[in-house]
């Protein structure tokens, strides 16, 4: 299918929140959607959010998980759950105008020679324009150890990306691998159901309660690996005591069997990865990718980043972090000759 992407003096990859708060940015900045800039997505219509279990929670409340151009209904103490995520971004996808073209993947960029002009390439032809915005953001992969390929549980085997609710898992013992929210989480949700055991990094660290907005900081150098993801509103201490087993980290697997750091040997029926996520960085150029030369800018003119630890500002990947991401580069577009 063919596209015109042409004549368009920016183009936003990705439709998701990132996305949409610098197409909030531009627009607050005087430019068009659709007629001076589009945003595409490889997506066909949906959301991340719509894809993640239904019962997850946001770390923030409504107050703090809303884009400055509209805000989140209903009660604003309350934590939202994904599902009204994904309602809230189609409604500010409404209320700017913005159309995103579906179904389109960013695949490459080079610079045009010499000139202030890129060659993006997408699944719908090449495109050259003076601006693109990566806004594919910082969870658009699943992280998977590398002992994972080893391991055939009888039951199931997933990441937390595609885990929808516990019927979905069969009778029988779950381990969960990974002791950040994700896991805490659905370790809570499958322990009315199912056995459940909970692989943790460091057992020891029973309680880390944090709050927004000063996590935003610490979550940033959790991605970074300088430190563990800080738990939000509950304890290893509590799972324990709730049932569930709390156990060291994975070492290696085989077969349907796994190894713990501490020498034990689990046969659970199915596992869970809640092991996080990659950036949705990899189109990038090579020399680009992990190397910001400034706040949301790379090496190569034209080019930024939002929404990525790494690249833009503390707490970029957050809902109400990614603003500031996105009116640093609505300056930086508006600003090029």
């Amino acid at each position: 299918m063919k596209i015109d992407l042409s004549h368009r003096r920016a183009i936003i990859v990705g439709a998701g929140q990132c996305g949409l708060a610098v197409a909030a940015a531009l627009i607050a900045r005087g430019l068009s959607p659709q007629r001076d800039f589009v945003v595409i997505d490889a997506a066909a219509g949906w959301r991340s959010w719509e894809r993640r279990w239904r019962s997850l929670t946001l770390f923030s409340d409504a107050r703090h998980s809303a884009l400055p151009v509209l805000s989140f209904p209903g009660e604003p103490r309350v934590r939202p759950r994904a599902h009204e995520v994904a309602s809230y971004l189609s409604a500010v996808e409404k209320h700017l105008g913005v159309t995103p073209m579906w179904r389109v993947r960013a695949t490459g960029l080079h610079r045009v020679g010499s000139r202030a002009t890129l060659l993006l390439e997408t699944s719908a032809g090449k495109v050259q324009t003076r601006n693109v915005v990566c806004a594919t953001g910082a969870n658009a992969r699943p992280r998977l150890p590398s002992w994972a390929g080893d391991l055939t549980p009888p039951g199931r085997m997933l990441h937390s990306s595609a885990y929808r609710s516990p019927v979905d898992i069969p009778p029988g013992e779950v381990l969960i691998v990974g002791g950040g929210n994700a896991g805490v989480q659905i370790a809570r949700e499958l322990s009315g159901t199912h056995r459940v055991s909970l692989a943790v990094r460091s057992p020891r660290r029973y309680r880390h309660i944090a709050t927004f907005p000063w996590a935003a900081g610490r979550r940033r150098s959790v991605l970074g690996g300088t430190r563990p993801e800080p738990l939000f509103g509950d304890s290893y201490a509590d799972l324990h005591r709730d049932g569930i087993d709390v156990v060291p980290a994975v070492a290696r697997a085989s077969g349907a069997e796994v190894e713990l750091a501490d020498g034990r040997h689990l046969t659970p029926a199915s596992v869970i990865l809640a092991t996080g996520y990659l950036p949705g960085d990899d189109w990038l150029p090579a020399e680009v990718r992990g190397h910001s030369r400034g706040r949301t800018r790379t090496s190569v003119p034209g080019l930024f980043v939002a929404g990525m630890p790494g690249y833009g500002h503390r707490g970029s990947e957050t809902l109400h972090g990614t603003w500031r991401d996105a009116a640093t580069i609505a300056r930086h577009i508006t600003n090029r000759p």
